[in-house]
């Protein structure tokens, strides 16, 4: 090896091998301590296992790969300063870590704070104000000692113009101007001139204000952190990360005797049950996720600030998070409790009991997460759900970084740019604030994760099966995923293999984020024909988690309890400053990815396993058609852009590939919808928009659909569970609307809002039945689709209100229909001998809360099947 070959930094020695299909190649990474380049080679494997991966990951044949070296470094990273030495600083930080930790009481941890240099020499030894405003300010000792170390983590700048004199020698120009400034803000309080300051020191009241709220930040930050250190550990954290990313060149001989004891890492695609390919076992494991909805509880990560999606209120020009983003018709979080409904409906149908499952929001105060989201709750009472079953809990936020050398970004004094902390936080947080001992108060043992931008993680089976797996054969963790997308930003699963110093091999199923491919040498070539990237399915974030063996984890008092810590430096950081002047700074802040959370539950071997490994793991991995498992409405679509790729059009057109899956498979004749590109500069050929409680199996909706066509450029929007289609051709738009879709809600004792599943429910019936008018205005340059905001000619539209029963048969209903039925009454249109006869009539006493005809659900061997039942 050359001597100048890079090695990435690292603090213990590994040898990171990638494992590919190809039998012929393996791709070695050798990763040295203290070191900070990369450094592999790429060489044939002496004995590999057999395919570890079902279809569509196929064994081939390819040439040997020859990697080229590769920068570790992102491409927005600047070399710090020539006199700013990374890790003299880490050494220093650690040092004052070490004292910190041994303290048993804050009146200690304030005096070894103040026995650092840097606090000594801030607080007392020169000559600025700010130790004088500090006495003004009623400060507590705790929020004195945070400013501290603020200062000792060398951030003191955010703090402003009152640490100046600190930051640099004055000049005697400087020096007299500052003492006119002075003067200036003495005479505004003590002349009566009203200018302002605290005590005629500096610090007016939008500054005191900023002081507050940082304080609260900060606050936050030392409380969450401290199984790091606080805001000391967060800045080593930070500093360790931001060096792992820098690069120099050094000499091999560096590793000496050192590199001949080290832990083995070989990386594999996993083995998953491939659900698209397996129709029987995957119709088993959701059959088993239904059975055991009782015992889940759902998780919510949704305190992301959402940058990319770009979304304002259009009323007060604030930013909006991403639960708020008005999606075919409602916000993202009323879609995530709809697809919820669906499941635990499809549960009363098949076993009559009624099954509220808890909900565990995180929320964080980015852009007023927290309270829009309890706003939109408590405006919609809870969903029908009760509040007892929703548990919000506010992730803290975090200081922003240069990426040049880990220096906290401010928009002015006391105002640090903060960002949430990544979702990887939510177990700790889950874990403080009891969380997980709500979720067993509420009798659930296991819970499904899913993020809030992913509109198409419910399709189908995926969830249940992932759920019904997790359950039955005792995992602690599960990943739903599918195949990747080349140049995607989302992560990989991978099956980690590693032998330790002492001779053992422990295995599992883990996920590498996209922005540590550099660091492991997977680089997602666009140009090149084979890719390592290729052979890993993505990581979608559903996942499901086993309670105690996650509060276990969180519980933990140490790093673990944050998995996957990453410093991701490859954005820019936007934000404008106190003079109204606009940044974009490379930069990021301390992540933690909450699927990593993996990495703890990995088994031990006495020897190596090659093949059938992932059978014995305490975690498991499914897959299925990636229009079933992920397609995010994550980003705004910029004017231009030709990629769909993560935005809400996309996303919309995954909908319509489902919908078009579906409904092909009932002898319906419907456009097939080709690639987005297609798309790019008109809308889908055709909007339909199925609720999910009309199955939310496909093998349950595909029985309520039989035959008819559907024309391009129609809309079909159906918003009933208990429907039948037969022998319909749509060529137009159709919208039913029912006010109970579900069920039916009820007052209970405590005031609140409760939702009756299978109570008074609307229904529909459409048979032989010919829908012709025109529709949408496909030309309208306002529609936007993926709102379902649009400009229609003409449309039939029923509406049913409470417990309201429509049916149509052998008719044709041409032009502008609108049909409105009230409660407690049954509307049925036929032809008649001068067009269309309307009959309206009340629904029996004995059959108002049943309805005239009902879908019976029952469970057959490992299928669910409908019994039309008739009264």
């Amino acid at each position: 090896m050359a001597s100048s070959a890079p090695v990435l930094q690292q603090h213990n020695n590994f040898l990171f091998t990638f494992s590919s299909k190809n039998k012929n190649t393996n791709s070695l990474f050798f990763f040295n301590s203290y070191n900070s380049t990369l450094n592999y080679v790429t060489k044939p494997l002496a004995s590999t296992s057999s395919s570890l991966f079902s279809s569509p990951f196929q064994s081939s044949s390819r040439p040997l790969i020859r990697l080229t070296r590769v920068s570790t470094a992102p491409v927005e990273y600047v070399p710090p300063a020539p006199d700013f030495d990374i890790h003299k600083e880490i050494a220093r930080l650690k040092a004052l870590k070490s004292k910190l930790d041994h303290c048993t009481n804050l009146k200690d941890r304030i005096r070894v704070i103040d026995s650092d240099s840097r606090v000594n020499s801030f607080f007392f030894s020169h000559k600025n104000s700010f130790s004088r405003v500090l006495e003004t300010l009623h400060l507590d000792q705790f929020e004195v000692f945070l400013l501290k170390c603020v200062v000792a983590a060398g951030q003191h700048h955010v703090f402003g113009d009152v640490c100046t004199e600190f930051e640099q020698k004055r000049s005697s120009l400087k020096s007299a101007l500052y003492a006119l400034a002075e003067m200036i803000e003495n005479w505004d309080v003590n002349g009566g001139n009203g200018g302002g300051g605290v005590n005629g020191y500096g610090i007016g009241t939008e500054e005191h204000e900023a002081l507050r709220s940082m304080l609260k930040i900060i606050g936050e930050v030392e409380r969450f952190y401290d199984c790091i250190g606080g805001i000391i550990g967060y800045q080593i954290m930070v500093l360790e990360l931001l060096a792992q990313s820098t690069f120099e060149r050094q000499s091999l001989s560096h590793h000496s005797n050192k590199s001949l004891k080290r832990e083995i890492i070989e990386i594999h695609p996993p083995h998953a049950l491939d659900l698209s390919q397996d129709l029987e076992y995957a119709s088993q494991a959701a059959i088993w996720g239904i059975e055991g909805l009782p015992n889940l509880g759902e998780i919510y990560p949704l305190g992301g600030s959402a940058d990319r999606l770009g979304l304002v209120d259009p009323d007060s020009g604030e930013c909006l998070p991403a639960a708020m983003l008005p999606y075919c018709g409602r916000s993202l979080l009323e879609g995530l409790i709809r697809d919820l409904q669906a499941r635990e409906y499809l549960y009363f149908k098949l076993y009559g009991k009624q099954c509220i499952t808890p909900v565990a929001i995180m929320t964080s105060a980015a852009k007023s997460n927290h309270e829009r989201v309890t706003s939109l709750c408590e405006e919609l009472h809870w969903f029908g759900r009760g509040r007892s079953n929703f548990k919000l809990f506010e992730q803290p936020l975090v200081p922003a970084v240069s990426a040049e050398d880990g220096q906290w970004l401010a928009s002015g004094p006391f105002k640090p740019i903060c960002k949430p902390g990544g979702h990887g936080v939510i177990w700790k947080l889950a874990y403080n604030e009891g969380v997980f001992q709500w979720f067993y108060d509420h009798g659930r043992r296991g819970a499904t994760v899913r993020q809030v931008s992913n509109v198409v993680a419910s399709t189908d089976l995926t969830l249940l099966a992932l759920a019904g797996l997790g359950l039955r054969q005792g995992k602690k963790l599960g990943f739903a995923s599918c195949k990747r997308n080349a140049g995607a930003t989302e992560g990989i699963n991978v099956l980690i293999e590693k032998k330790n110093l002492e001779g053992k091999w422990t295995y599992g199923i883990s996920c590498i984020e996209y922005t540590e491919f550099d660091k492991f040498g997977m680089t997602d070539n666009s140009l090149s024909s084979y890719s390592l990237q290729a052979e890993f399915p993505a990581n979608t974030n559903i996942l499901y988690v086993d309670l105690p063996s996650a509060e276990l984890v969180a519980s933990s008092n140490d790093e673990t309890s944050l998995p996957g810590m990453v410093l991701n430096v490859k954005k820019a950081i936007t934000y404008v400053d106190q003079f109204g002047s606009k940044h974009s700074v490379p930069g990021g802040r301390l992540e933690c990815t909450m699927q990593n959370l993996a990495d703890n539950f990995f088994n031990t071997r006495s020897s190596r396993c090659y093949d059938g490994v992932e059978d014995g793991l305490d975690t498991f991995i499914v897959y299925n058609e990636r229009k079933k498992v992920t397609s995010s409405a994550k980003k705004k679509r910029r004017h231009g852009d030709k990629s769909l790729h993560q935005t809400p059009d996309g996303s919309l057109l995954d909908i319509m590939r489902n919908a078009y899956d579906i409904l092909s498979h009932c002898e319906i004749k419907i456009p097939k919808i080709e690639g987005n590109e297609k798309y790019v500069d008109s809308g889908p050929p055709f909007l339909i928009l199925l609720h999910p409680a009309l199955g939310p199996l496909w093998e349950v909706t595909r029985q309520k659909f039989h035959r008819g066509s559907i024309s391009r450029g129609s809309e079909l929007q159906i918003e009933v569970a208990e429907f039948l289609w037969r022998d319909v051709q749509l060529d137009g738009s159709l919208i039913i609307l029912a006010e109970n879709i579900l069920g039916s809600t009820t007052i209970d004792e405590n005031g609140e809002t409760i939702l009756q599943y299978g109570k008074r429910c609307g229904r529909c019936k459409l048979e032989n039945v010919k829908i012709l008018n025109d529709g949408i205005n496909w030309n309208s340059k306002e529609n936007l689709y993926w709102k379902h905001d649009v400009e229609r000619f003409e449309a039939v539209k029923v509406i049913l209100h409470g417990n309201a029963e429509f049916e149509a048969a052998d008719v044709m209903l041409q032009g502008n229909h609108v049909f409105e039925v009230p409660n407690g009454y049954k509307m049925k249109i036929t032809t008649g001998d001068s067009g269309l006869a309307v009959e309206l009539k009340p629904i029996e006493k004995k059959l108002m809360e049943c309805g005239s005809w009902f879908w019976n659900y029952k469970i057959m061997g490992k299928h669910v099947q409908l019994e039309l039942v008739e009264l």
